[in-house]
C-alpha cells in the first residue's frame, strides 16, 4: 500500500472509529457491537505503528467512551476514569509482560514473589457500563458514568434503583471513598424483559449491554428500576480514613486486598477470580473461564489482568488512556472487520453458481477465516458489496462465516462490481438464469421453505438463481455426493475421501458407494485395513433409510428435510409419490406446506428417466427405502411449533425430538398457521415476527409445562 493510500485508510478508519463509538457509547444504537469498532481500531493501530508519521495525540482512538450527554448534570471525576490496553492471545500477554519487567526496579518488592516475578490478579471483564460511586461517612451520595473519563453524567437517582448498590456502607467505614464497577444486566433478565416487551408490541434490546446503558440515561428512575440491573464494583480509589485503619485491615498493598474490602462493605463481588504468580497461571484461569462464559449469567468479553501489588503499579504509571499495570484480554470476536480482495465462483450440487468472497485473512470466534460464501447475487445486491470494499464476517459460534454488513464509508472509489459469470467456471457450460421462488409462502398461507436452500432470498420474495445448464458438470456430481451422504449419515465419508475415491475411480455416483469392499479402500496410501474396515461397516449399517431421508437426499430442487417429511407421510412409499409426481400434480398441491414450486420442482425431476435409473442403481446395491410411518398422534397433533434463541434445560433439537414425538409439527419459520413460538434467550427475528402476526409466543418454562 502506498503511502498516500495509508493516509486515506487511517483517515477513514478514525471518522468511522468515532461514528461507531458515538453510536456504542453515546447513543446505545442497537445492532452496534464492540467486535467491529475494535477490529477496525485494531487495524488502525497496527497502520500507525507501521507509519508513525501518521500518529495523532488528538485522534478519537486516544479518547475514552464518550462525552458526557447533556440531559444529565455533568461530574468531575476526582481521578481520571481510565480505559484498558487489550491482548488478544496469550503472545500479546508475554509481550505486554517484558514490557512492564523492563520499567520496574531489578530487586523485587514484598510480597511479589522471588527471582524479579510479578504477581498478578485475574478478574471477569463486564460488559456493561463503568459508573463511579461516591460515599461519605458511609452514606452513598452521587453516581456517575465515566463519561470521556474526565466528565462523566450524575446518573445517581437511577443508580439508587439498583439493589446491589448499598445505600449506606457496613461498619467499619472510611470517611470517604470512591468505588468504581460495572452497572450491568443479566441474561435471563434481558430474555424476560424482552418475552415482555414483545407480548406488549414494544422493541426488543439487541444485548445485555445495550439495555444497562440505554436504562441509565433514562430521566424516570422508575423505567431503570424496572429493568433490574445489577452491579458488580472492581475497584477502590480515593480513601480517606477517620482514622488509622479504620477498616479493619491494613491499607491496601494489593489489588486482591481491595476486592477484600469491598465485600467487606457491602459490594458484590464476581466469585470467579485469582491471584496468579506467574502469566501461566494467569493464562489457565483464562482458559478455565472460557469453558464456563457461555452459561455466565452476565454479559462478558475478556478478562482483566492486574499487576497485584500496588507500589508496583505505581512505578509503572498510566500512558495515554490505559495504565501499564493493566491488560484486557479479549476472547475470540464473533465478528470482525476486513477487506474482500475478490469474489469466486462455486458451483453447487444443483448446479448453481454461488459466489464465494474471499477476504484478508481475520480472526473471527476463535479460528482464521479468508473466505465466506454470499449465497447469490440478491445478497450481494443487498449488502452493496463490491470488491475492495471493508466488511463485517460474523460467526457467532456457527461453522461457516458470513458477510453481514458492508462499511460504505470507507470506500477509497477503486471498489469494483462483481459480476456472475456467463459460463460454468467449472466446465464452460452455458450459465442460465431461473427465476426462483425460495418460500412456498408464495403460493399457500402457512407454507414453509426447505432449507437448504442453493439461490434463494429468503425473504419471500422472487429470486434471481444462476445454473449451469450442463447436466453432466463435474461440479454438480461432487457437491452431489457430499450432500448424499451427509443425509445417509456415512459420517467416515468426508470431502476429501469421497474426492480421493472419484480420483482412484472407485466411484463416479452415490450409488456406486454401496458397492465398494475393503479390499478396495485399504490399498489406498493413507487408509489401511482398520480405517478401511470402519468405513465398509458404516456403508452397511446405513443401506436401510426411511423415505424422508431419501427423499432429502436425492437432492431435489426445493425439498429440504421437512418438505420431504411432508412428502413422505403423505405417501407412504417412494412408488406412490413417483406415480404421482409424473401423473398427477394436483394432488401434490393439495399437501399442507407444499406449493407449486415443489410440485413442478418433483415432476421435472422423476420425468427425469437418468434420475430414475440412479433411483434403481441404489436399489440393485442395497439400498432399502423404508415405508413411511404415519406421524404418531399425541397432545400437539395439529400443532405446528417454531423453535428460536437458546433454551437452557435442553437443546433445540432435542426439543423438535420431543414434539415431534407428541404428534407435533416443528417448521423454520413464523406463519399465521403457526401455533407457538418458543423463545430462548435472545431470541432472533422469528420473535418479532410473531408478534406482527400475533402467534402466540411462550417462553422455555411454558414450553417445559405442555410437554
Amino acid at each position: 500500500m502506498k503511502e498516500a493510500e495509508v493516509q486515506k485508510r487511517i483517515k477513514k478508519l478514525r471518522n468511522e472509529i468515532a461514528r461507531l463509538r458515538n453510536a456504542y457509547h453515546i447513543e446505545n444504537k442497537e445492532g452496534v457491537t464492540p467486535d467491529v469498532y475494535e477490529s477496525l481500531t485494531r487495524e488502525l493501530e497496527i497502520l500507525v505503528q507501521k507509519y508513525p508519521e501518521f500518529e495523532d495525540v488528538n485522534a478519537p482512538e486516544h479518547r475514552v467512551a464518550g462525552k458526557p450527554l447533556d440531559k444529565f448534570v455533568k461530574v468531575r471525576h476526582k481521578s481520571r476514569m481510565l480505559s484498558l490496553n487489550d491482548a488478544f492471545s496469550y503472545e500479546e500477554l508475554y509481550d505486554w509482560e517484558k514490557r512492564i519487567k523492563k520499567l520496574l526496579p531489578p530487586s523485587p518488592l514484598q510480597g511479589e514473589g522471588q527471582g524479579g516475578e510479578v504477581n498478578y490478579f485475574c478478574e471477569v471483564k463486564f460488559d456493561g457500563l463503568a459508573v463511579s460511586l461516591i460515599y461519605e461517612k458511609g452514606e452513598f451520595i452521587r453516581g456517575a458514568t465515566r463519561g470521556d473519563g474526565f466528565v462523566g453524567e450524575d446518573i445517581t437517582q437511577n443508580l439508587k434503583t439498583i439493589n446491589s448498590i448499598p445505600l449506606i456502607l457496613q461498619k467499619p467505614f472510611p470517611e470517604s471513598l470512591e468505588v468504581r464497577g460495572e452497572a450491568l444486566m443479566g441474561k435471563t433478565t434481558l430474555a424476560k424483559l424482552n418475552l415482555q416487551n414483545g407480548k406488549e408490541g414494544k422493541p426488543l434490546f439487541a444485548n445485555t449491554r445495550n439495555v444497562a446503558a440505554g436504562s441509565l440515561r433514562q430521566l424516570d428512575p422508575q423505567l431503570v428500576a424496572d429493568r433490574h440491573l445489577d452491579f458488580i464494583a472492581y475497584d477502590l480509589v480515593g480513601i480517606k480514613e477517620a482514622r488509622p485503619n479504620a477498616l479493619g485491615l491494613a491499607s491496601p498493598q494489593f489489588h486482591s486486598n481491595k476486592h477484600e474490602m469491598l465485600r467487606q462493605l457491602g459490594f458484590k463481588i464476581e466469585k470467579l477470580e485469582a491471584k496468579c504468580v506467574s502469566l501461566e497461571e494467569v493464562i489457565a484461569f483464562i482458559k478455565k473461564f472460557e469453558k464456563i462464559r457461555p452459561s455466565f449469567p452476565y454479559g462478558t468479553d475478556g478478562i482483566v489482568i492486574s499487576v497485584n501489588n500496588l507500589k508496583l503499579q505505581e512505578i509503572l504509571g498510566v500512558v495515554g488512556k490505559a495504565p501499564r499495570y493493566v491488560v484486557a484480554f479479549k476472547y475470540p470476536a464473533e465478528r470482525s472487520t476486513t477487506i474482500v480482495k475478490k469474489i469466486l465462483v462455486n458451483v453447487g450440487r444443483t448446479g448453481v453458481l454461488t459466489p464465494l468472497a474471499i477476504f484478508k485473512p481475520t480472526q473471527v470466534a476463535g479460528s482464521l477465516v479468508s473466505k465466506a460464501t454470499l449465497h447469490n447475487m440478491d445478497q450481494i445486491n443487498r449488502l452493496d458489496l463490491k470488491i475492495g470494499d471493508t466488511v463485517v464476517i460474523e460467526k457467532a459460534g456457527d461453522v461457516i462465516p458470513k458477510v453481514v454488513e458492508v462499511l460504505t464509508r470507507l470506500r477509497t472509489g477503486k471498489e469494483k462490481k462483481f459480476k456472475m459469470p456467463e459460463f460454468c467456471p467449472v466446465c464452460g457450460g452455458k450459465v442460465e438464469k431461473k427465476i426462483t421462488t425460495p418460500s412456498p409462502l408464495l403460493h399457500k398461507e402457512g407454507a414453509k421453505s426447505s432449507p437448504p436452500y442453493e439461490g434463494g432470498d429468503k425473504r419471500g420474495g422472487l429470486s434471481v438463481a444462476h445454473y449451469c445448464a450442463n447436466p453432466k458438470c463435474p461440479a454438480k456430481n461432487e457437491r452431489y455426493l457430499e450432500h448424499f451422504v451427509s443425509v445417509f449419515e456415512i459420517y467416515e465419508l468426508g470431502p476429501k475421501i469421497l474426492r480421493r475415491f472419484k480420483d482412484e475411480g472407485l466411484i463416479t455416483d452415490a450409488a456406486d458407494i454401496f458397492t465398494l469392499e475393503e479390499e478396495d479402500i485399504a490399498p489406498l496410501e493413507r487408509f489401511g485395513e482398520k480405517s478401511a474396515e470402519n468405513i465398509i461397516q458404516e456403508i452397511k449399517n446405513k443401506k436401510k433409510i426411511p423415505l424422508s431421508k431419501f427423499l432429502w437426499a436425492l437432492g431435489i430442487l426445493h425439498v429440504g428435510e421437512e418438505t420431504a417429511r411432508d412428502l413422505a407421510e403423505h405417501f407412504g412409499t417412494l412408488e406412490k409419490l413417483v406415480l404421482c409426481a409424473r401423473q398427477d400434480l394436483t394432488q401434490i398441491d393439495s399437501i399442507e406446506n407444499i406449493g407449486p414450486a415443489v410440485s413442478k420442482s418433483l415432476h421435472d425431476f422423476f420425468s427425469d428417466e437418468n434420475n430414475l435409473s440412479f433411483i434403481k442403481k441404489l436399489q440393485k446395491n442395497g439400498v432399502s427405502v423404508q415405508k413411511a410411518e404415519r406421524r404418531k398422534k399425541g397432545k400437539f397433533t395439529g400443532q405446528t411449533f417454531v423453535l428460536t434463541g437458546t433454551l437452557s434445560g435442553m437443546s433445540r433439537e432435542i426439543a423438535k425430538e420431543k414434539i415431534i414425538a407428541l404428534g407435533g409439527k416443528v417448521v423454520g419459520s413464523v406463519s399465521k398457521n403457526t401455533s407457538y413460538v418458543v423463545a430462548g434467550v435472545d431470541p432472533g427475528s422469528k420473535f418479532t415476527t410473531a408478534q406482527k402476526l400475533g402467534v402466540k409466543v411462550i417462553d422455555e418454562k411454558e414450553f417445559l409445562r405442555m410437554l
